[in-house]
Protein backbone atom coordinates (compact mmCIF):
# COMPACT_ATOMS: atom_id res chain seq x y z
CA UNK A 1 0.00 0.00 0.00
CA UNK A 2 0.57 3.42 -0.91
CA UNK A 3 0.93 5.88 1.98
CA UNK A 4 -0.01 9.05 0.67
CA UNK A 5 1.05 12.22 2.64
CA UNK A 6 -0.88 14.58 0.49
CA UNK A 7 -4.17 12.93 1.41
CA UNK A 8 -3.36 12.59 4.63
CA UNK A 9 -1.89 16.29 5.01
CA UNK A 10 -5.12 17.32 3.07
CA UNK A 11 -7.03 15.92 5.97
CA UNK A 12 -5.08 17.04 8.87
CA UNK A 13 -5.19 20.84 6.96
CA UNK A 14 -9.04 20.63 6.67
CA UNK A 15 -9.55 19.89 10.86
CA UNK A 16 -7.07 22.98 11.45
CA UNK A 17 -8.85 25.03 9.24
CA UNK A 18 -12.28 24.17 10.75
CA UNK A 19 -10.51 25.02 14.35
CA UNK A 20 -8.59 27.87 13.22
CA UNK A 21 -12.21 29.35 11.74
CA UNK A 22 -13.91 28.83 15.52
CA UNK A 23 -11.15 30.79 17.63
CA UNK A 24 -12.09 34.41 19.12
CA UNK A 25 -9.59 36.97 19.05
CA UNK A 26 -6.80 37.41 16.72
CA UNK A 27 -5.24 34.37 14.39
CA UNK A 28 -2.23 32.49 14.89
CA UNK A 29 0.76 34.35 13.36
CA UNK A 30 3.83 32.31 12.38
CA UNK A 31 6.80 34.42 11.34
CA UNK A 32 9.08 33.02 8.66
CA UNK A 33 13.11 34.19 8.27
CA UNK A 34 14.52 33.75 5.18
CA UNK A 35 18.16 34.43 4.87
CA UNK A 36 19.80 34.47 0.89
CA UNK A 37 18.49 33.69 -2.47
CA UNK A 38 19.06 30.11 -2.14
CA UNK A 39 16.11 28.54 -4.54
CA UNK A 40 14.48 25.45 -2.58
CA UNK A 41 14.71 27.43 0.70
CA UNK A 42 12.76 30.22 -1.02
CA UNK A 43 9.90 27.42 -2.59
CA UNK A 44 9.60 25.74 0.70
CA UNK A 45 8.62 29.01 2.30
CA UNK A 46 6.19 29.56 -0.73
CA UNK A 47 4.63 26.24 -0.12
CA UNK A 48 4.69 26.63 3.81
CA UNK A 49 2.84 30.54 3.33
CA UNK A 50 0.36 29.14 0.30
CA UNK A 51 -1.05 26.44 3.36
CA UNK A 52 -1.33 29.22 6.11
CA UNK A 53 -3.53 31.01 3.80
CA UNK A 54 -5.39 28.22 3.22
CA UNK A 55 -6.12 27.36 6.96
CA UNK A 56 -6.28 31.06 8.26
CA UNK A 57 -2.76 31.39 9.47
CA UNK A 58 -0.77 34.86 9.16
CA UNK A 59 2.19 34.88 8.27
CA UNK A 60 4.89 37.70 7.91
CA UNK A 61 7.72 37.84 6.18
CA UNK A 62 11.36 38.38 6.82
CA UNK A 63 13.59 38.11 4.02
CA UNK A 64 17.25 39.10 4.39
CA UNK A 65 20.48 39.47 2.26
CA UNK A 66 23.12 36.08 2.82
CA UNK A 67 25.42 38.88 4.30
CA UNK A 68 23.27 39.55 7.61
CA UNK A 69 25.22 39.29 10.52
CA UNK A 70 24.64 36.91 12.70
CA UNK A 71 23.84 39.31 15.98
CA UNK A 72 21.74 41.05 13.70
CA UNK A 73 19.76 38.12 13.34
CA UNK A 74 19.94 37.44 16.48
CA UNK A 75 18.08 41.03 17.68
CA UNK A 76 15.00 39.81 14.92
CA UNK A 77 14.00 36.79 16.90
CA UNK A 78 14.56 38.43 19.60
CA UNK A 79 12.09 41.54 18.70
CA UNK A 80 9.63 38.19 17.23
CA UNK A 81 10.14 36.63 20.52
CA UNK A 82 8.25 39.48 22.27
CA UNK A 83 5.72 40.03 19.71
CA UNK A 84 2.14 39.23 20.96
CA UNK A 85 0.78 38.24 17.36
CA UNK A 86 3.53 35.93 16.56
CA UNK A 87 2.80 32.02 17.36
CA UNK A 88 5.84 30.87 15.81
CA UNK A 89 9.15 31.96 14.15
CA UNK A 90 10.74 29.49 11.70
CA UNK A 91 14.23 29.62 10.45
CA UNK A 92 14.63 28.50 7.10
CA UNK A 93 17.77 26.30 7.01
CA UNK A 94 20.15 26.15 6.36
CA UNK A 95 21.83 29.17 7.25
CA UNK A 96 24.79 31.04 5.81
CA UNK A 97 28.12 29.46 6.95
CA UNK A 98 29.21 32.32 9.02
CA UNK A 99 26.07 31.89 11.11
CA UNK A 100 25.93 29.53 13.91
CA UNK A 101 22.68 27.28 13.20
CA UNK A 102 22.68 26.28 17.00
CA UNK A 103 23.12 29.85 18.85
CA UNK A 104 19.80 30.32 16.40
CA UNK A 105 17.85 27.34 17.44
CA UNK A 106 18.59 28.25 21.17
CA UNK A 107 17.25 32.34 20.49
CA UNK A 108 14.11 31.09 19.34
CA UNK A 109 11.85 31.39 22.74
CA UNK A 110 10.72 27.30 23.18
CA UNK A 111 7.14 28.15 23.33
CA UNK A 112 7.41 29.92 19.85
CA UNK A 113 9.71 26.62 18.17
CA UNK A 114 7.36 26.03 16.06
CA UNK A 115 9.94 23.46 14.35
CA UNK A 116 10.87 21.59 17.61
CA UNK A 117 14.53 21.78 17.48
CA UNK A 118 15.33 23.84 20.82
CA UNK A 119 17.52 21.87 23.12
CA UNK A 120 14.32 22.85 26.40
CA UNK A 121 11.78 20.85 23.71
CA UNK A 122 14.15 18.37 22.18
CA UNK A 123 15.10 17.69 26.12
CA UNK A 124 11.31 17.08 27.06
CA UNK A 125 11.05 14.48 23.91
CA UNK A 126 13.71 12.92 25.48
CA UNK A 127 11.78 12.95 28.70
CA UNK A 128 8.94 11.06 27.31
CA UNK A 129 6.76 14.46 27.31
CA UNK A 130 5.19 14.04 23.95
CA UNK A 131 2.61 16.42 24.09
CA UNK A 132 4.74 19.60 23.18
CA UNK A 133 6.17 21.10 20.23
CA UNK A 134 7.78 18.16 18.25
CA UNK A 135 9.79 18.27 15.63
CA UNK A 136 7.70 18.87 12.33
CA UNK A 137 8.94 15.64 10.06
CA UNK A 138 9.42 12.88 12.84
CA UNK A 139 5.84 13.99 13.85
CA UNK A 140 4.55 13.82 10.65
CA UNK A 141 6.29 10.08 10.13
CA UNK A 142 4.47 9.03 13.36
CA UNK A 143 1.29 10.03 12.02
CA UNK A 144 1.72 8.44 8.63
CA UNK A 145 2.50 5.32 10.36
CA UNK A 146 -0.84 5.97 12.43
CA UNK A 147 -2.94 6.85 9.67
CA UNK A 148 -1.76 3.52 7.65
CA UNK A 149 -2.57 1.77 10.68
CA UNK A 150 1.13 0.34 10.88
CA UNK A 151 1.67 -1.14 14.06
CA UNK A 152 5.07 0.09 15.99
CA UNK A 153 5.04 -1.02 19.40
CA UNK A 154 7.25 -4.02 19.43
CA UNK A 155 8.16 -3.55 16.00
CA UNK A 156 12.09 -3.20 15.02
CA UNK A 157 12.33 0.00 13.31
CA UNK A 158 15.61 0.91 11.45
CA UNK A 159 16.33 4.75 10.84
CA UNK A 160 19.16 5.49 8.03
CA UNK A 161 20.36 8.70 9.25
CA UNK A 162 21.22 10.79 12.74
CA UNK A 163 20.28 13.65 12.23
CA UNK A 164 19.14 16.37 14.85
CA UNK A 165 16.29 16.91 12.25
CA UNK A 166 15.33 13.91 11.96
CA UNK A 167 16.59 10.34 13.22
CA UNK A 168 17.31 11.31 16.80
CA UNK A 169 13.96 13.14 17.39
CA UNK A 170 12.63 9.85 15.45
CA UNK A 171 14.21 7.69 17.16
CA UNK A 172 13.03 9.42 20.62
CA UNK A 173 9.69 9.64 19.88
CA UNK A 174 9.33 5.74 18.58
CA UNK A 175 10.95 4.34 21.76
CA UNK A 176 8.57 6.52 24.01
CA UNK A 177 6.13 4.48 26.47
CA UNK A 178 3.40 5.44 24.10
CA UNK A 179 0.74 3.90 21.96
CA UNK A 180 2.28 5.21 19.24
CA UNK A 181 5.80 4.05 20.19
CA UNK A 182 7.33 0.89 22.19
CA UNK A 183 9.41 0.36 18.97
CA UNK A 184 12.98 -1.33 19.21
CA UNK A 185 14.75 1.13 17.29
CA UNK A 186 18.02 0.95 15.65
CA UNK A 187 19.89 4.09 14.39
CA UNK A 188 22.28 3.26 11.37
CA UNK A 189 24.61 5.94 9.63
CA UNK A 190 27.78 5.51 6.93
CA UNK A 191 29.32 3.92 10.11
CA UNK A 192 27.56 0.97 10.63
CA UNK A 193 28.67 -2.16 9.83
CA UNK A 194 26.69 -4.56 7.14
CA UNK A 195 24.71 -1.80 7.15
CA UNK A 196 22.43 -4.31 3.98
CA UNK A 197 22.18 -6.42 7.17
CA UNK A 198 20.84 -4.07 9.74
CA UNK A 199 18.54 -2.94 7.16
CA UNK A 200 17.15 -6.43 6.20
CA UNK A 201 16.64 -6.68 9.85
CA UNK A 202 13.68 -4.18 9.72
CA UNK A 203 9.80 -4.04 9.84
CA UNK A 204 10.28 -0.60 9.72
CA UNK A 205 12.53 1.31 7.79
CA UNK A 206 12.90 4.83 7.48
CA UNK A 207 15.59 6.54 5.11
CA UNK A 208 16.45 9.58 5.86
CA UNK A 209 20.21 9.61 4.77
CA UNK A 210 20.13 12.09 1.53
CA UNK A 211 22.00 10.23 -0.60
CA UNK A 212 19.68 9.53 -3.74
CA UNK A 213 18.17 5.90 -4.57
CA UNK A 214 20.67 4.74 -1.75
CA UNK A 215 18.25 1.75 -0.48
CA UNK A 216 18.28 -1.38 -3.23
CA UNK A 217 16.00 -3.90 -3.13
CA UNK A 218 18.59 -6.40 -1.41
CA UNK A 219 18.27 -4.37 1.78
CA UNK A 220 14.49 -5.21 2.37
CA UNK A 221 13.13 -7.37 4.41
CA UNK A 222 9.93 -8.81 2.24
CA UNK A 223 6.71 -7.06 3.65
CA UNK A 224 8.88 -3.81 5.17
CA UNK A 225 7.41 -0.60 5.80
CA UNK A 226 9.77 2.19 4.40
CA UNK A 227 9.18 6.05 5.03
CA UNK A 228 11.35 7.88 2.66
CA UNK A 229 12.42 10.99 3.83
CA UNK A 230 14.91 11.88 0.98
CA UNK A 231 14.22 14.82 -0.99
CA UNK A 232 17.18 14.79 -3.97
CA UNK A 233 17.86 16.30 -7.53
CA UNK A 234 20.08 14.66 -9.53
CA UNK A 235 21.99 15.49 -12.65
CA UNK A 236 19.93 13.03 -14.56
CA UNK A 237 16.94 13.85 -13.58
CA UNK A 238 14.52 17.76 -13.12
CA UNK A 239 12.75 16.45 -10.34
CA UNK A 240 13.11 15.44 -6.60
CA UNK A 241 13.62 11.85 -6.08
CA UNK A 242 14.46 9.77 -2.67
CA UNK A 243 16.54 8.21 -0.94
CA UNK A 244 15.02 4.31 -1.54
CA UNK A 245 15.10 3.14 -5.02
CA UNK A 246 10.90 2.82 -5.01
CA UNK A 247 10.35 1.04 -8.57
CA UNK A 248 12.74 -2.04 -7.59
CA UNK A 249 11.95 -1.87 -3.35
CA UNK A 250 7.93 -1.10 -3.28
CA UNK A 251 6.89 -4.76 -4.91
CA UNK A 252 8.53 -6.17 -1.86
CA UNK A 253 6.97 -3.50 0.75
CA UNK A 254 3.68 -4.09 2.58
CA UNK A 255 3.69 0.28 2.80
CA UNK A 256 5.76 2.41 1.60
CA UNK A 257 5.76 6.47 0.69
CA UNK A 258 6.26 8.41 -2.34
CA UNK A 259 8.74 11.03 -3.26
CA UNK A 260 7.86 13.33 -3.74
CA UNK A 261 4.16 13.45 -2.18
CA UNK A 262 4.99 11.59 0.83
CA UNK A 263 6.82 12.97 3.91
CA UNK A 264 6.97 16.59 2.46
CA UNK A 265 3.65 17.60 3.12
CA UNK A 266 3.09 15.75 6.23
CA UNK A 267 6.11 18.06 7.84
CA UNK A 268 4.57 21.10 6.47
CA UNK A 269 0.69 20.09 8.31
CA UNK A 270 2.60 19.29 11.56
CA UNK A 271 4.19 22.87 10.86
CA UNK A 272 0.92 24.51 10.99
CA UNK A 273 -0.62 22.02 13.72
CA UNK A 274 2.55 23.13 15.82
CA UNK A 275 1.31 26.96 15.04
CA UNK A 276 -1.73 26.46 16.47
CA UNK A 277 -1.10 24.34 19.43
CA UNK A 278 1.61 27.23 20.52
CA UNK A 279 -1.38 29.64 19.97
CA UNK A 280 -3.47 27.61 21.91
CA UNK A 281 -1.10 27.60 24.93
CA UNK A 282 -0.64 31.12 25.03
CA UNK A 283 -4.81 31.59 24.87
CA UNK A 284 -4.34 29.50 28.02
CA UNK A 285 -2.04 31.85 30.41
Amino acid sequence: MIIDGNKIAEEIRGRLKEKVAKLKGRAPGLAFICIGEYAPSRSYINMKKKRCREIGILSEDVELPESTPEKELLLIIEKLNRSSHIDGILVQLPLPPHINVQNIMEAIDPEKDVDGFHPMNLGRLLLGQTDGLLPCTPKGIVRMLEHANVTVSGKHVVILGRSNIVGKPLAAMLMQKHPLGNATVTVAHSMTKDLTEVCRSAEILVAAIGQPHFVKASMIKTGCTVIDVGINRTLESTSVVGDVDYDRVAPLCSNITKVPGGVGPMTIAMLLENTLHSYQLKQKT
